[in-house]
């Protein structure tokens, strides 16, 4: 036995947090902002790693649950930024809430559809301020829901603030899927005792040999897909400035070649001393024209 805690963000050590039916119904209420004892039953669904869209190069690895037999849910950790977010999630969410009756039944049977993201990058970069929004489908000017079977729920985990508010079951949970130190971990099981379920969950999990290795495999692929882009991202950043520099030096040049033509020099002699073809620089002449 040793000191080892999984990160709750790890997606795999959530979903088996997740496991636990008195910690999933904390984090659900919590998110969903409802007493805990009117969630009457929870059930995961799916205890397996998808991977639908091309995009979804490292796999999603999601908690899918059944609430009191009429809402869907579906949850997700992403922690490397995705500029797509929002539309990745519509797609998903749409297609749980098609997928949920077959050709000739009742729309009557289709269930509420919740998405919960929880993100380790800012995906609203002009709300510096809120860490959690939810969302739903609402006319513009007279605000009042078109249906209220669509619900998106995002958690920015980059904007939690420091201080603890000890009324705020949700914020409670998000440093609690945030934190990295047993302090932290222990400081917080005592504010909740469905936190305090989650939490006496990760520790087992913790020591037990081959949910470790599966949580430090799947640690590995984030961390390198994340390497990955990093190094996408500076390549890109380079090629770019490099492109730049060229980009500014022909413009120099074609600002010497004008001041050429307005001196008089013959095209043949501008094209040698510029570098660039008779062709451009008639095209020159005509705009200067």
């Amino acid at each position: 036995m040793d000191e080892f805690l999984m990160k709750p963000k790890i997606d795999f050590a959530f979903k088996e947090i997740m496991e636990n039916s008195e910690a999933r119904t904390g984090f659900l209420a919590a998110v969903l902002n409802v007493n805990p004892e009117d969630i009457k039953e929870t059930r995961i669904l799916n205890p397996y790693l998808r991977k639908i869209h091309e995009d979804d190069k490292l796999g999603i690895l999601d908690v899918r649950v059944l609430m009191n037999n009429d809402t869907e849910i579906d949850t997700e950790i992403q922690l490397a930024e995705f500029a797509a977010w929002a539309n990745r999630t519509l797609f998903y969410l749409s297609k749980m809430f098609a997928d949920q009756i077959e050709k000739g039944q009742d729309y009557s049977l289709l269930k509420k559809c919740v998405s919960i993201s929880i993100l380790d990058f800012v995906l609203f970069k002009d709300e510096e301020t809120e860490f959690y929004s939810c969302f739903h489908i609402r006319e513009d000017r007279r605000n009042f829901l078109y249906t209220d079977k669509m619900e998106f729920h995002v958690i920015e985990l980059p904007k939690l603030p420091e201080e603890l508010k000890e009324d705020d079951n949700l914020l409670l949970w998000a440093k609690f899927i945030n934190a990295e130190q047993k302090e932290e971990f222990a400081m917080l099981a005592e504010k909740s005792p469905y936190i305090n379920s989650a939490y006496q969950h990760l520790q087992v999990i913790s020591q037990d040999k081959e949910k470790r290795l599966e949580y430090e495999v799947r640690e590995k692929a984030v961390r390198d897909h994340n390497q990955m882009m990093k190094e996408a991202r500076e390549r890109g950043m380079q090629e770019g400035r490099r492109e730049g520099r060229l980009e500014g030096r022909r413009e120099s040049i074609i600002e010497v070649a004008e001041n050429f033509i307005k001196m008089g020099l013959e095209t043949a002699a501008i094209s040698i001393g510029t570098g660039l073809s008779e062709n451009e620089i008639e095209g020159l002449r005509k705009s200067l024209k």
